[in-house]
């Protein structure tokens, strides 16, 4: 079943007005009051009272802009369920430096910090944490709280257990409504709840209720007799970016997670998906130029290093494929000297197309927009295309040449025609490098955007060279 929400019900109440964002940027009167107490001196309460009446996004913009042992004191003098929110919305590498400070000050309330913070947050700042002080945190917790976040940690941070909340509302299916009623009223699940989940008396999921459809029910009706059985669900170790496609094809706003005897172990909601995307977007941006998938702005030099230098390294070694193919030629080179002025500009229009072609295709990959029957069809589609401009931009280089030569007198038109069928050939190897390398690495099981540019640069570069040199070569004598 698609748990989403599509049309308010015309039975529903006409909602209260709300105020009209007319600058996305714009600042609340919250706002503007804490950047007033943040231009000078203040007393900590005072600032503390002020961001506690922000929204918890705002709070966190508000924490960003200090020093992390001062976001860790404001932290502590805020109350308990502000704190939680406003530390849970932070960029998540600044929010662990501010907590890990806070563990150093005050592991108590850091830990108090946590048991108000909705599990699957609290697994994500227990993740980053150094082992040691997530044991004590965890030893500080009640025996109930620990336990539930031991269960979740147990999951990799990149699959659906990982990612999922136990923070979810779920009713019998042998209940009546009224029953169903009372217990959901009992609950103390946070946030905007529109459906509950529905399980038997042995936690096995069910079905799913939406809250509507309870309360216009008769209160002696039997929830599994009103409940929509057609309820999808996904594996625990199913890895996040499956999660977030099924979240896009079927407009889930949660969606269960059940083990492999159906026993519901959690929800994962569309809010941690607008994360994953949006941390999927920048890893692949970071893994086609070779840079570390985790590193962020705010790493410290020790993980970019360790980041970047092996793919450095990789591309030295790649780099001098195309260098060597230059040496091949060398004494060519050295008697047509206006080859070497050429060369690059070759080399670049072929490398730009090969990385259109890639950045289409990792988006279709990416999308589950390529289906291994469309394979061959979009790489001769993608060498068409980069035929076709290769075409029209080596009649451009070859009149540019042929208009210096005769400017000039130092260049000869023959060289422009050499230049112009190169850099056809060129663009077309470079679009079809593009489209198969990010193709051939998911067939052999690798992330398709890892270090992908780098592998493009080398084939474009070396392949580019090769034909202008060596159409130069077999042309010798005529060019001469």
């Amino acid at each position: 079943m698609t748990i989403q929400s599509r049309n308010q019900d015309p039975n529903d109440e006409e909602p209260l007005p709300s105020p009209t964002i007319d600058d996305p940027t714009s600042l609340s009167e919250e706002d503007l009051r804490v950047a007033a107490l943040l231009q000078g001196p203040t007393d900590l309460d005072t600032l503390a009272s002020a961001v506690e009446a922000q929204e918890a996004a705002d709070a966190a913009d508000t924490l960003e802009t200090l020093e992390e042992s001062e976001a860790a004191g404001l932290l502590e003098t805020m109350d308990i369920e502000s704190a939680s929110e406003a530390l849970s919305e932070m960029l998540r590498p600044l929010g662990l430096g501010v907590f890990e400070d806070l563990i150093k000050e005050n592991s108590e309330y850091a830990g108090s910090i946590l048991e108000a913070m909705a599990p699957d947050d609290a697994t994500d700042f227990l993740q980053g944490i150094l082992p040691s002080m997530r044991d004590r945190l965890l030893a500080e917790m009640s025996a109930a709280r620990s336990n539930l976040l031991r269960g979740l940690l147990a999951y990799d941070e990149e699959s659906a257990g990982g990612l999922m909340t136990t923070d979810f509302l779920a009713v019998r299916d042998g209940m009546t409504v009224s029953d169903a009623t009372d217990a959901i009223r009992r609950s103390v699940v946070d946030g905007d709840v529109q459906f509950a989940f529905v399980t038997d008396w042995d936690g096995r999921l069910r079905g799913v209720l939406s809250l509507r459809r309870l309360l216009l029910a008769s209160p002696d009706d039997i929830v599994g007799d009103i409940c929509n059985r057609d309820v999808s669900a996904v594996s625990p170790d199913l890895d996040r970016e499956a999660v977030a496609l099924e979240f896009e094809k079927y407009d889930f706003l949660a969606l269960p997670v059940i083990d492999d005897r159906d026993h519901l172990l959690g929800v994962v909601e569309v809010d941690d998906v607008i994360e994953i995307i949006r941390a999927v977007t920048a890893e692949d941006a970071q893994l086609m130029v070779g840079a570390g998938a985790e590193e962020a702005v705010y790493s410290n030099a020790y993980e970019k290093l360790r980041g970047r230098l092996p793919w450095l390294i990789v591309n030295l070694v790649t780099s001098s494929l195309a260098a060597l193919v230059v040496l091949q030629f060398d004494d060519l080179i050295a008697e047509i000297a206006i080859l070497a002025v050429l060369m690059p500009v070759i080399a670049n229009q072929s490398g730009n197309a090969g990385q259109q072609s890639l950045a289409v295709t990792l988006r279709g990959i990416v999308l589950d927009q390529i289906r291994p029957r469309d394979s061959r069809r979009l790489i001769l589609r993608e060498g068409l295309v980069g035929l076709v401009n290769g075409l029209i931009a080596g009649v451009f280089v070859g009149l540019a040449v042929t208009a210096i030569g005769m400017v000039s007198g130092r260049v000869d038109w023959r060289l422009g025609v050499v230049a112009g069928v190169a850099m056809t050939c060129a663009l077309a190897i470079g679009t079809i490098s593009g489209a198969t390398l990010p193709l051939l690495m998911k067939r052999l099981g690798a992330d398709p955007a890892t270090a992908s540019t780098i592998f493009l640069t080398m084939i474009t570069d070396s392949m580019s060279f090769l034909v202008f040199l060596g159409l130069a070569t077999a042309l010798q004598g005529w060019l001469l």
